[in-house]
């Protein structure tokens, strides 16, 4: 069974960078803990791609459309297929100034973002910064791992699936004649982050669900959760 563009699916995956066999990213747990590479912030396990929406390298979406569900295969892919070749005009001399001016003190290997373009910084040396714009992974042969757990086609599982993206876990989701309601009880913390997530959320449901035309949240508030969130903000404030 082939796939196309629009299709959601839930793949899992790992990356090696062919060079070194060093993991570049993994959704595997325990492929993440036998190469040293494991977060403990990270969330592993499955995770959603929407075919098309550019949203992965286009050497794994072109393989995963070949493939079908419970599928497992492995295959190179050539930097222009990954993550790109590297391009010597990314790479910059900087002032220090400007770092300054941004209220950022750069240290070699730190992402940073100066005027919206994310770049690695290379050294710091005589008041000057090299930065790198090119992905991290630029240049690198590719190899990935990946398996097809499943296809999504229900659209309330599509919803929920985006919504989860963003790490953002409705309690229930309805859809009924086009309007999707989204339920958030007064366990959910909404903090800061849920607000940005649940922006974010809904921008990705209406592009990519053509056929839901309005959504209604509706959220649940309780004296002990607002107890909770005001201890849990105070707690993060510096002292």
């Amino acid at each position: 069974m082939a796939f196309k563009d629009g299709d959601f699916l839930e793949i899992e995956y790992s990356a090696w960078n062919t060079a070194d066999n060093s993991l570049i990213a993994s959704t595997d747990e325990k492929v993440a803990k036998d190469s040293g590479m494991y977060n403990s912030d990270a969330r592993y396990g499955s995770v959603l791609v929407v075919l098309g929406a550019n949203t992965i390298v286009k050497g794994l979406e072109r393989e995963l459309k070949g493939m079908s569900v419970g599928e497992e295969k492995s295959f190179t892919l050539k930097p222009e297929d990954a993550f790109g070749n590297r391009r010597e005009e990314l790479v910059r001399v900087m002032p220090m100034s400007e770092f300054r001016a941004h209220d950022i003190s750069p240290q070699p290997g730190v992402r940073v973002n100066i005027d919206n373009v994310v770049a690695t910084v290379r050294s710091v040396s005589s008041g000057r910064v090299v930065v790198d714009a090119n992905h991290p992974d630029a240049g690198k042969e590719i190899k990935y791992t990946t398996r097809v757990v499943r296809q999504l086609i229900d659209m309330v599982d599509k919803a929920k699936a985006l919504a989860n993206a963003y790490d953002l876990h409705p309690t229930n989701t309805i859809l009924k004649d086009g309007v999707l309601e989204l339920f958030f009880d007064s366990n959910v913390k909404k903090n800061a982050d849920y607000f940005v997530n649940k922006a974010g959320a809904l921008a990705a449901i209406f592009t990519h669900l053509k056929d839901i035309k309005k959504a209604d949240v509706h959220e649940e508030y309780s004296p002990e959760s607002e107890k909770e969130k005001t201890k849990a903000e105070t707690q993060d404030k510096p002292a």
